[in-house]
């Protein structure tokens, strides 16, 4: 029993044995079965992949080939360009030296006819020498002496030509331009909406009861004297019911007075040191309106880019008068006329608009330098970096300067349009008064004058003369040179037209 189960042992172990060696080299088989196909897989993908990288070496190749095929021909050409401008240039050279050659052959025929010229020269002047020596000796008179004749005929036939040509200029431009400028000049105006602003010397402040006047006189006047003091404006107090009239001739300082005697009424309080507080506030108060009065003027009229200090000057306007005529209007009214001529004129209406508004500002320094308002208002704007055509369209608008512009004229016509007008200034009379002696007395200063009247307000001067002593050729002349003499001597608005009137009568009696 014990002997079988140990030989059953036995055998058991064998068969395990056996078995495990059978699996062993079962499992070795198919571990180099698997290995085999894993090389021939590896083999064919080792295949693919070379395949792959070649194909797509060989793309790369053609690629570079075509990039350098097309590099190489970009270059040939580049060759071949450089190659014709080098025929050219040479051809150019060869030209060069050609012309040169030609040039210099040319010089030494000129420099030859030159000794030629020189020697026919010399003979030439020993000819002329000679024979104004026997020119002198048949006329008696030496060459200088003839020279003097010859030059005092000539001189009188050449102003006689000269002022009948003229003549003959002026009639023809007025007959080409007379149509025309008339259509642009009323055309103009027409355009432009104008005002009659007529400026005074006194301003009249309405009060509600005479009661206040005894408030605003205070005790024994020192109220109205610190009122007059801080404003620099006189103050008329008189029997006059509710009003008091403030008197100068500074529109600024009027303003400055009305303001503040409004306040110091609305407020109640009137004693000196109240009036010196209100005066300051209300002096910066206007001089802030000042400022906004030039902004807003430079707005409406679509200028930009002006220094502020030139916007302060044309608020100051506002405040100003020349001949009783507001000085921002007449600015306002130049600046659009301006600007309506230049349009018809084919120029920049913007330019011209900014030189009509900018004309004047010379009247409005804030010292008062003796120098003409032309010329001032001209170096206000060039150190306020104004365009130098603007410049002198300002000093030119009175023949201060040069006109060097066509907006130099444009704003020289329409100045006088706005200054001219019906309506639009008016003079102290005094000064008119004195203005038309002046007038007469200048023209009758010319010799031949026997009598001169001015008229139509001083627009006009009748100069008449003698009939006996001077011609007509010598009456148109002298219009020419007293107009020329009223421009240079004399300030007046608008223009003055000279007429001479030269008449011959003949008289007889029938008996």
């Amino acid at each position: 029993m014990i002997l079988t189960i140990i030989i059953g042992i036995v055998c058991l172990a064998i068969g395990a044995f056996a078995m495990l060696f059978i699996q062993k080299r079962l499992l070795k088989a198919k571990t180099e079965a698997i290995l085999q196909e894993a090389e021939a897989e590896a083999e064919v993908i080792k295949k693919n992949k070379l395949l792959e990288v070649k194909e797509k070496f060989l793309n790369k190749k053609a690629d570079l080939e075509k990039e350098v095929q097309q590099r190489n021909q970009k270059i040939q050409q580049a060759e071949n360009k450089l190659k014709q401008r080098e025929m050219v240039l040479n051809q150019r050279q060869d030209e060069l030296q050609k012309r040169k050659a030609e040039n210099d052959a040319y010089k030494e025929n000129l420099n030859a006819q030159q000794v030629m010229l020189n020697k026919k020269k010399d003979e030439l002047d020993k000819l002329t020498q000679q024979e104004i020596v026997k020119l002198e000796a048949i006329s008696g008179l030496s060459a200088e002496e003839a020279k003097e004749h010859l030059i005092e005929s000539l001189k009188e036939e050449a102003k006689t030509q000269a002022q009948a040509y003229i003549n003959d200029i002026m009639d023809d431009a007025k007959l080409n331009a007379s149509k025309e400028a008339k259509r642009i000049v009323v055309q103009s105006i027409q355009r432009v909406a104008s005002e009659t602003a007529i400026e005074n010397s006194v301003t009249v402040f309405h009060i509600d009861s005479d009661e206040i006047k005894g408030r605003i006189i205070g005790r024994e006047g020192r109220n109205i004297r610190a009122l007059e003091a801080a404003t620099g404006v006189e103050i008329i107090v008189d029997d006059t019911p509710e009003a008091i009239v403030l008197s100068a001739f500074d529109p600024v300082r009027r303003e400055i007075a009305r303001l503040a005697l409004h306040q110091l009424v609305t407020d109640g309080r009137i004693h000196p040191a109240r009036i010196e507080e209100v005066v300051a506030k209300v002096r910066k108060q206007v001089e802030e309106e000042i400022i906004e009065t030039g902004k807003r003027t430079t707005i409406d009229l679509g200028i930009h880019g002006l220094h502020p200090e030139l916007i302060r000057i044309i608020g100051k306007m506002k405040y100003r008068s020349s001949y009783g005529q507001n000085l921002l209007q007449h600015a306002r009214e130049t600046a659009n006329l301006c600007a309506v001529m230049a349009s018809e004129l084919g120029l920049n209406p913007k330019k011209a608009r900014r030189a009509g508004l900018l004309h004047d500002i010379g009247k409005v320094p804030d010292d008062e330098p003796e120098l003409p308002h032309a010329i001032l208002g001209m170096k206000l704007a060039e150190k306020y970096k104004e365009k130098p055509d603007i410049c002198n369209a300002i000093g030119a608008h009175h023949d201060e300067v040069e006109m060097a512009s066509l907006l130099a004229p444009i704003v020289q016509v329409c100045d006088a349009i706005s200054g001219a007008r019906p309506g639009a200034r008016r003079e102290v009379v005094e000064a008119y008064i004195k203005r038309l002696n002046d007038l007469e007395q200048l023209a009758a200063s010319y010799p031949g004058v026997t009598k001169t009247y001015a008229i139509q307000a001083g627009r006009e001067l009748r100069v008449i003369v003698g009939a006996d002593k001077i011609d007509d050729q010598q009456t148109e002349n002298l219009s020419t040179e007293i107009a020329k003499k009223i421009q240079d001597e004399m300030t007046y608005p608008g223009q003055v037209k000279i007429t001479v009137i030269r008449e011959t009568r003949a008289v007889s009696y029938a008996k």
